[in-house]
């Protein structure tokens, strides 16, 4: 078997760690540095495109839809988005990490079918938490997959994004019935109850990294109701 070999290496903010690129023949992975194993690598992704299949499946054909997605990745999760609205639609992507960016407008790219090339496609270099609490737009669909799920392991400042608070500006930035859709390395019950209090109708689904089989990962599926409901 051919070694890896390196293409490229990135810096996450705040002491997070470091991120490095590699390819094998066609097979691409993302490692962090002081953790065992990969973050991603390009033959396991089902799970990442469940999360924009199962987050965007209200707006299919919706005129004009407007999607946020959190987490550049290897852009399979942008390019299953892209695949399920409208070609009147924008996608959003926000990375924290330009460098995340850049792979994917290089080789790293064709592993998704350069989904950055699509004309609907926008992208925000930066926190998705700042983006979303701008407000500048009104979303559809909110797709996070940050960091390893509801528990922080690259970047601390995602805590908050799971936060109460986190979930309540992302709360404030949907439309009515508006959907956010988290991906997670597994269950968590304290952040579904936090889901819950900040108004959404929380639904989780259970999704493998390849189709039928591989490890297990938890789709989380809020939906903002049509109307505010009065608290007691």
């Amino acid at each position: 078997m051919k070694p890896w070999i390196e293409l490229g290496t990135a810096e996450i903010p705040n002491d997070g760690g470091e991120l490095k690129l590699a390819r094998r023949e066609q097979e691409f992975s993302i490692r962090l540095s002081g953790i065992r194993g990969e973050l991603m690598n390009s033959r396991a992704y089902n799970s990442e495109q469940q999360l924009a299949v199962l987050g965007c499946a209200h707006v299919k054909g919706v005129e004009r839809a407007t999607v946020v997605v959190g987490g550049m990745g290897m852009g399979f999760t942008l390019a299953a988005a892209l695949e399920t609205v409208s070609a009147s639609a924008t996608v959003v992507v926000a990375d924290l990490i330009p460098e995340v960016v850049e792979w994917n407008r290089g080789p790293l790219g064709e592993c998704a079918g350069r989904p950055l090339d699509d004309a609907r496609t926008k992208v925000h270099i930066g926190d998705v938490g700042e983006l979303l609490v701008e407000r500048s737009e009104i979303y559809d669909a909110v797709l996070l997959d940050v960091d390893n799920g509801p528990e922080g392991l690259t970047h601390s400042d995602n805590n908050w994004l799971y936060s109460i608070d986190g979930i309540g500006e992302i709360y404030n930035s949907l439309r009515p019935s508006g959907i956010l859709a988290v991906w997670s390395a597994s269950p968590d019950s304290l952040f579904t109850v936090r889901l819950k209090k900040a108004g959404f109708k929380v639904e989780l689904r259970t999704v493998r990294e390849r189709p039928g089989k591989g490890s297990r990962h938890t789709i989380f599926l809020a939906k903002k109701p049509m109307r505010q409901q009065r608290k007691k």
